[in-house]
């Protein structure tokens, strides 16, 4: 029997999701890459109307292409006072060059004397599993609910971790650090649910030859 690890390419190029995830699926026979590792990753245009659409084109064809299992995720936050904006424009809710200061910048104008009770928002996640042949075999989806504060607070995160505040805790992901993130956050949620169908892959070998 082949015991070798068997190979997930995380369909991400961003630095920080990738170490989430990887973090997340610490999962006995598996070895875990990103599309930093490979030079002939593809553009997938993330042009869906839901954070479930993006996630499976970018696992679909990601996988097609490389020949591998794909784990692809989308997510962003949706602000109740915007009717869900910024959502699945989250990463480049200020434009072509957003960057995390630009979209935060911009969330803050936009929320200018809307009153606490009133900031309400949710960060989302939609997990997408693909094999080489670009089948989506499993999904899943994570929420977490909390306010966007009229400040940044902490050092840890990314994205709009420095702005959203999680309810129960009263501080921000940014503030709580990567060990509350990894129990309490969306991306966090999505896994766990997603985990014993990539368990199962795993054990009973289903994973497609290389």
């Amino acid at each position: 029997m082949n015991d070798a690890p068997l190979l997930l390419v995380l369909g991400t190029g961003n630095r920080h999701k990738g170490q989430e995830i990887a973090d997340l699926l610490t999962l006995a026979g598996l070895e875990l890459r990103t599309l930093a590792d490979f030079p002939a990753a593809i553009q997938v245009t993330e042009d869906g109307d839901t954070f479930a659409a993006n996630a499976a084109k970018k696992a679909s064809q990601q996988a097609q292409h490389l020949g591998h299992w794909v784990l692809a995720d989308d997510s962003g936050l949706m602000v109740d006072w915007l009717h869900g904006a910024p959502g699945v424009r989250s990463a480049r809710y200020s434009g072509p060059d957003a960057s995390d200061a630009s979209n935060n910048r911009k969330l803050l104008a936009e929320l200018i004397d809307v009153p606490f009770e009133q900031r309400g928002a949710q960060f989302v996640c939609v997990v997408a599993l693909a094999d080489p042949r670009g089948t989506i075999r499993a999904e899943s989806e994570g929420y977490c609910r909390g306010r966007i504060l009229e400040s940044p607070r902490g050092t840890h995160g990314f994205g709009y971790d420095p702005l959203f505040e999680v309810l129960e805790y009263h501080r921000t992901f940014a503030e709580l650090g990567p060990g509350a993130k990894a129990v309490l956050s969306h991306r966090a949620r999505a896994l766990q649910k997603l985990i014993p169908v990539v368990q199962t892959l795993v054990d009973t070998r289903q994973w497609a030859p290389e």
